[in-house]
């Protein structure tokens, strides 16, 4: 993508845009042709305001008494996510989670084919998961150069994870999405994101409680 042609896009709005198109391409299969702030606030689950202010820093103001279009605004997202070009994922941990996550066809879908697998484990090493061969840890550089994956996922246990990200970054991975309980510390210039799954059921959990006590 030409970096020219990019906006300066705060991290918080970026966090947004994957939501954003989420809602946009549910409206787009229902062939809803336009959408208001309003409309894709609600189908988005954010609030208005942001809805307007994000797509004003993309270049969208929409049309008064219209809105938006919902296919250029699909389009518009997909190319500041960068959409549209794939971008291999390698997994690290071939578990429960690993092979869920190999399975989920959603990556594909979303334009992040998952193309290596690997684990420490000898009785993992050399199974066939959703097409994917498990191979040995020790070769997670050979298997990252070898696919031209740019993104990793971390699905070992806690006590694994942050030697696993040490070895992502040494096999030049920089975007890295960490399923393991705990912290796990990079190098600035590589992104880290974190699924704590852990977490949200407690959070759920807290909401769950207070709708009871107020029933």
């Amino acid at each position: 993508m030409d970096e020219a042609l990019t906006p300066l896009v705060p991290e918080a709005t970026v966090a947004r845009l994957p939501i954003y198109l989420r809602g946009l391409v549910d409206l787009a299969n229902d062939e809803v042709g336009t959408v208001s702030s309003e409309q894709l606030a609600a189908t988005a689950g954010v609030n208005a305001e942001n809805v307007r202010k994000d797509l004003s820093i993309l270049g969208s103001y929409g049309k008064r008494g219209v809105g938006y279009e919902v296919d250029f605004l699909i389009e518009q997202i997909k190319r500041v996510l960068g959409a549209g070009v794939p971008i291999p994922v390698v997994i690290v941990g071939a578990g429960n989670l690993g092979r869920a996550l190999t399975h989920y066809g959603g990556f594909a879908a979303g334009g992040f084919p998952v193309k290596g697998l690997v684990d420490s484990s000898p009785e993992a090493i050399g199974q066939e998961i959703a097409g994917i061969t498990v191979e040995p840890f020790e070769k997670l550089s050979d298997v990252v150069k070898k696919n031209n994956c740019a993104l990793g996922i971390i699905a070992t246990p806690a006590s694994a994870a942050q030697m696993v990200a040490d070895q992502l970054v040494a096999a030049g991975i920089y975007s890295i999405l960490n399923f393991a309980p705990g912290l796990v510390a990079v190098p600035e210039a590589v992104t880290l994101r974190k699924v704590d799954l852990a977490t949200e059921l407690h959070i759920l959990a807290f909401h769950e409680q207070q709708r009871e006590r107020n029933e």
